[in-house]
């Protein structure tokens, strides 16, 4: 498998090995001992972290779900399209962080069949650029909703470049998410360096 990490380094993208042949194809997805290496699954101070949740959601194109975090219980993501394409994004939200309140992005599809790792500390969505999308996420803490915490899709202090120029379809709980500015900082995690 390739592995980048990203603008913001500890964001690593995955791209895995796709055997094909007239049948179809194989690609493995997870392999426990080799994405650590690879620093998928790695908290900050290095210690593993357990995935412990399988998501998947399917939406239609413009559909953008984000930006997204739960403080405390953070969650670390890995993600990827298992149909169709989508540009995934994850916010640096960690209080003293170098790259606090910056963004990286990648497109993930169902061809290429690339992962993003997004740990614990960042704010994460994506935005559906096919007719529609199914999405998966391991995720490294439950669901914990009263701990959830939203970053405004459009928050022009972070300024993410979203491909798609149309103005997306978000759930009402989306659409009331603040500004990174506008959110006290105790609510926020803090970054350990």
């Amino acid at each position: 498998m390739k592995v980048e990490r990203l603008a913001i380094p500890e964001v690593i993208l995955v791209e895995p090995k796709v055997f094909g042949d007239h049948r179809g194809f194989f690609v493995e997805t997870f392999q426990v001992e080799r994405y650590r290496e690879a620093g998928v699954g790695v908290a900050p101070d290095g210690s593993p972290l357990e995935f412990v949740q399988d998501n998947m959601a399917k939406s239609s194109q413009g559909i953008l779900r984000g930006m997204h975090l739960q403080e405390p219980h953070g969650q670390g993501k890995l993600v990827s399209c298992v149909e169709g394409e989508v540009f995934d994004v994850a916010i640096d939200v960690r209080v003293g962080s170098p790259s606090f309140g910056t963004w990286v992005g990648a497109r993930l599809d169902a061809v290429s069949h690339r992962q993003l790792w997004v740990p614990p500390g960042f704010a994460h969505g994506y935005q559906v650029l096919s007719e529609s999308a199914i999405f998966a996420y391991k995720c490294t803490d439950l669901y914990h909703p009263e701990t959830e915490l939203g970053v405004a899709w459009d928050d022009p202090d972070v300024g993410i470049e979203w491909p798609l120029a149309v103005t997306p379809v978000l759930s009402d709980k989306d659409l009331a998410n603040p500004k990174l500015a506008d959110i006290d900082e105790a609510r926020l995690p803090k970054y350990v360096g």
